[in-house]
């Protein structure tokens, strides 16, 4: 944050949106002043916006990590190296800098070096408009922990939905920022199979639905989201919500609430965690 940029390497073109030369010219000398989120994309807004030709104007960059993403900050401090990372799984050899995988690298004027790192490459960084911005924020639908997060807007958001329960809460369009994990976690605390088809579920079961987002959610971010390896947040800390996981990851154990052992299928593509004793 607010550190100048002095140089912006593309090692990937197709990380980003325009020819590796505007990219670079929008952000050499500039540097990032607010960073948002919008469900699982990131908002790196400028501080000094950008004309890239006729009336496009650019103000932000947004990234998104997608399934391997990886954004690895590094700096150098006499013989000592910080180095902060989150994103996809960390393993040692992610920390040997720059590698194979490595799309995109900001160097700052305090030596520091922040990595784009994507495994699959399904990530990218795009220069926006303050309109581009607006259009993509739009397409997303309500979120937890905001305004619009009402009882009726979710009853909205399942409205005539012909699909299960499952794919309902993962449809970033409809409601935003629940991913695998906690999509069956929180039908766990609904007691529903995440099969069910939306149209087959009560008036009570999604209330109770609705009641668990945000009780899951409130849990995992207290402790700081799920671990997976050597996972790291932006602050460096690892998270350790995987010791409260009731279903995820939990296949052939008892479930802490009834005994039956947890079940894994495949729902639409996606591994899908429930327990046949507690779930209905």
């Amino acid at each position: 944050m607010n550190k100048k940029i002095v140089q912006v390497e593309i090692r990937q073109a197709k990380a980003v949106n325009f020819e590796n030369k505007f990219f670079v010219q929008a952000l050499r000398g500039n540097s990032f002043g607010e960073i948002d989120r919008r469900g699982k994309l990131m908002i790196f807004r400028l501080k000094k916006s950008f004309k890239i030709s006729g009336s496009r104007v650019i103000t932000s960059v947004l990234a998104h990590l997608k399934m391997t993403g990886q954004l690895i900050y590094e700096k150098k401090i006499g013989k000592k190296v910080e180095v902060v990372a989150g994103g996809h799984k960390l393993i040692e050899k992610d920390f040997d800098l720059p590698n194979k995988h490595t799309q995109v690298i900001f160097t700052f004027d305090d030596r520091g070096e922040l990595f784009f790192n994507d495994l699959r490459r399904f990530g990218y960084m795009k220069l926006a408009t303050v309109e581009e911005v607006q259009k993509v924020l739009s397409a997303f639908g309500i979120e937890p922990f905001t305004k619009n997060f009402t009882y009726e807007n979710f009853l909205a958001a399942l409205l005539k939905r012909k699909v299960t329960i499952k794919v309902a809460l993962l449809d970033q369009k409809k409601i935003a920022g629940i991913g695998n994990i906690y999509a069956d976690e929180v039908c766990f605390c609904a007691g529903v199979l995440p099969t069910r088809p939306v149209v087959s579920l009560s008036a009570a079961e999604k209330k109770k639905i609705f009641v668990c987002i945000t009780e899951i959610l409130k849990m995992a971010i207290k402790h700081r989201g799920t671990t997976f390896k050597d996972y790291l947040d932006s602050e460096g800390k690892k998270g350790n919500y995987t010791d409260f996981l009731k279903v995820f990851d939990r296949e052939g154990e008892k479930c802490g609430r009834c005994g039956n052992l947890v079940k894994k299928i495949k729902s639409n593509g996606r591994g899908t965690h429930f327990c046949p004793g507690c779930q209905h």
